[in-house]
Protein backbone atom coordinates (compact mmCIF):
# COMPACT_ATOMS: atom_id res chain seq x y z
CA UNK A 1 0.00 0.00 0.00
CA UNK A 2 1.20 3.27 -0.76
CA UNK A 3 0.04 6.91 0.35
CA UNK A 4 -0.49 9.71 -1.62
CA UNK A 5 -1.39 13.59 -2.22
CA UNK A 6 -4.51 13.31 -4.70
CA UNK A 7 -4.23 13.98 -8.55
CA UNK A 8 -7.14 15.36 -10.40
CA UNK A 9 -7.63 11.54 -12.39
CA UNK A 10 -8.66 10.62 -8.38
CA UNK A 11 -11.39 12.83 -7.64
CA UNK A 12 -13.95 9.99 -9.23
CA UNK A 13 -12.49 6.98 -7.33
CA UNK A 14 -12.25 8.97 -3.88
CA UNK A 15 -15.96 10.19 -4.39
CA UNK A 16 -16.60 6.12 -4.76
CA UNK A 17 -14.74 5.07 -2.29
CA UNK A 18 -16.16 7.66 0.25
CA UNK A 19 -19.44 6.92 -0.83
CA UNK A 20 -18.92 3.03 -0.11
CA UNK A 21 -17.80 3.70 3.81
CA UNK A 22 -20.19 5.84 4.82
CA UNK A 23 -23.34 4.28 3.09
CA UNK A 24 -24.42 1.73 6.02
CA UNK A 25 -23.44 3.97 8.90
CA UNK A 26 -26.72 5.31 10.74
CA UNK A 27 -25.60 8.29 12.10
CA UNK A 28 -24.22 10.04 8.23
CA UNK A 29 -26.34 12.18 6.78
CA UNK A 30 -24.41 10.25 2.91
CA UNK A 31 -23.20 13.88 1.86
CA UNK A 32 -19.36 13.14 2.37
CA UNK A 33 -18.26 12.61 -1.10
CA UNK A 34 -20.30 15.78 -1.92
CA UNK A 35 -18.40 17.36 1.54
CA UNK A 36 -15.17 16.62 -0.50
CA UNK A 37 -16.04 18.05 -4.05
CA UNK A 38 -17.26 21.27 -2.22
CA UNK A 39 -14.27 21.52 0.13
CA UNK A 40 -11.86 21.00 -2.98
CA UNK A 41 -13.91 23.42 -5.82
CA UNK A 42 -13.44 25.87 -2.94
CA UNK A 43 -9.73 25.95 -3.21
CA UNK A 44 -10.35 24.34 0.80
CA UNK A 45 -9.20 20.77 0.73
CA UNK A 46 -5.83 21.66 2.43
CA UNK A 47 -4.66 18.21 2.20
CA UNK A 48 -6.20 15.50 0.44
CA UNK A 49 -4.31 11.67 0.78
CA UNK A 50 -5.15 8.40 -0.90
CA UNK A 51 -4.45 4.71 0.22
CA UNK A 52 -3.43 2.81 -2.95
CA UNK A 53 -3.02 -0.50 -3.85
CA UNK A 54 -1.96 -1.76 -7.22
CA UNK A 55 -3.20 1.30 -8.65
CA UNK A 56 -6.48 1.43 -6.95
CA UNK A 57 -7.57 3.79 -4.76
CA UNK A 58 -9.33 1.88 -1.52
CA UNK A 59 -8.99 5.19 1.43
CA UNK A 60 -8.81 8.88 1.49
CA UNK A 61 -8.40 11.29 4.39
CA UNK A 62 -8.80 15.20 4.24
CA UNK A 63 -7.99 18.03 6.03
CA UNK A 64 -8.92 21.60 5.70
CA UNK A 65 -9.02 24.59 7.65
CA UNK A 66 -11.56 25.74 10.87
CA UNK A 67 -12.41 28.90 12.30
CA UNK A 68 -12.17 29.31 15.54
CA UNK A 69 -14.35 32.43 17.70
CA UNK A 70 -11.31 33.08 19.24
CA UNK A 71 -9.31 33.92 16.02
CA UNK A 72 -7.16 30.88 16.36
CA UNK A 73 -5.08 30.09 13.43
CA UNK A 74 -3.67 27.20 11.77
CA UNK A 75 -6.39 24.90 13.23
CA UNK A 76 -8.16 22.17 10.87
CA UNK A 77 -10.85 20.05 10.17
CA UNK A 78 -10.10 16.62 9.42
CA UNK A 79 -12.80 14.66 7.14
CA UNK A 80 -14.02 12.91 6.00
CA UNK A 81 -11.74 9.49 6.63
CA UNK A 82 -12.81 6.45 4.37
CA UNK A 83 -11.40 3.11 3.52
CA UNK A 84 -13.67 0.68 1.61
CA UNK A 85 -16.03 -1.36 3.68
CA UNK A 86 -14.38 -4.77 3.02
CA UNK A 87 -10.75 -3.49 3.45
CA UNK A 88 -11.33 -1.66 6.68
CA UNK A 89 -10.20 -2.72 10.35
CA UNK A 90 -6.87 -3.35 8.39
CA UNK A 91 -4.98 -0.48 9.33
CA UNK A 92 -5.69 1.58 6.30
CA UNK A 93 -7.19 4.04 8.53
CA UNK A 94 -4.24 4.04 11.45
CA UNK A 95 -1.86 4.76 8.47
CA UNK A 96 -3.68 7.71 6.55
CA UNK A 97 -4.29 9.46 9.95
CA UNK A 98 -0.50 9.16 10.72
CA UNK A 99 0.54 10.19 7.61
CA UNK A 100 -2.11 13.10 7.34
CA UNK A 101 -1.18 13.98 10.69
CA UNK A 102 2.62 14.25 10.52
CA UNK A 103 1.97 16.27 7.26
CA UNK A 104 -0.29 18.52 9.53
CA UNK A 105 2.96 18.72 11.85
CA UNK A 106 5.13 19.41 9.01
CA UNK A 107 2.84 22.33 8.02
CA UNK A 108 3.06 24.02 10.70
CA UNK A 109 -0.59 23.54 11.75
CA UNK A 110 -0.87 23.59 15.66
CA UNK A 111 -4.01 21.55 16.07
CA UNK A 112 -6.75 19.73 14.30
CA UNK A 113 -10.42 18.97 15.11
CA UNK A 114 -13.10 16.53 14.22
CA UNK A 115 -16.47 14.88 14.90
CA UNK A 116 -16.17 11.19 15.51
CA UNK A 117 -16.21 8.16 17.07
CA UNK A 118 -13.84 8.49 20.39
CA UNK A 119 -13.23 4.94 20.90
CA UNK A 120 -11.22 5.02 17.86
CA UNK A 121 -10.36 8.55 17.51
CA UNK A 122 -8.27 8.82 21.03
CA UNK A 123 -5.59 6.18 19.80
CA UNK A 124 -4.12 9.12 18.29
CA UNK A 125 -4.54 11.32 20.80
CA UNK A 126 -7.67 13.31 20.24
CA UNK A 127 -10.01 13.94 23.12
CA UNK A 128 -12.64 16.39 23.92
CA UNK A 129 -11.64 19.53 24.82
CA UNK A 130 -14.31 21.42 27.20
CA UNK A 131 -13.14 24.70 25.36
CA UNK A 132 -13.43 24.04 22.79
CA UNK A 133 -17.24 23.34 21.04
CA UNK A 134 -18.95 22.64 17.72
CA UNK A 135 -22.56 23.61 17.98
CA UNK A 136 -24.93 20.61 17.59
CA UNK A 137 -22.69 17.93 18.48
CA UNK A 138 -22.58 16.56 21.74
CA UNK A 139 -18.62 17.18 23.41
CA UNK A 140 -17.81 13.24 23.28
CA UNK A 141 -17.86 13.13 19.50
CA UNK A 142 -16.25 16.68 18.81
CA UNK A 143 -12.77 15.88 19.26
CA UNK A 144 -9.23 17.92 19.50
CA UNK A 145 -5.25 17.26 19.10
CA UNK A 146 -3.22 19.90 19.88
CA UNK A 147 -0.16 19.84 17.67
CA UNK A 148 2.46 22.22 19.20
CA UNK A 149 0.79 22.41 22.76
CA UNK A 150 -0.90 25.54 21.33
CA UNK A 151 -4.74 25.97 23.09
CA UNK A 152 -7.43 27.11 21.32
CA UNK A 153 -11.03 28.34 23.12
CA UNK A 154 -14.25 28.90 21.87
CA UNK A 155 -16.60 27.78 18.87
CA UNK A 156 -15.02 26.04 15.95
CA UNK A 157 -16.54 26.28 12.87
CA UNK A 158 -16.25 23.82 10.04
CA UNK A 159 -15.59 25.08 6.06
CA UNK A 160 -19.23 25.79 4.74
CA UNK A 161 -18.11 22.77 2.35
CA UNK A 162 -19.61 20.99 4.88
CA UNK A 163 -22.94 21.65 4.33
CA UNK A 164 -22.71 20.39 0.47
CA UNK A 165 -25.70 17.82 0.40
CA UNK A 166 -25.20 17.30 -3.67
Amino acid sequence: MIIRKETESDYEEIANVTKLAFETLAVSQHTEQFIINALRAANALTVSLVAEIEGKIIGHIAFSPVTISDGSKDWYGLGPISVLPELQKQGIGKALMHEGLSIMKTMGAKGVVLVGDPNYYQRFGFRSIPELTLEGVPPEYFMALTIDGTSAHGTVEFHKGFEATA
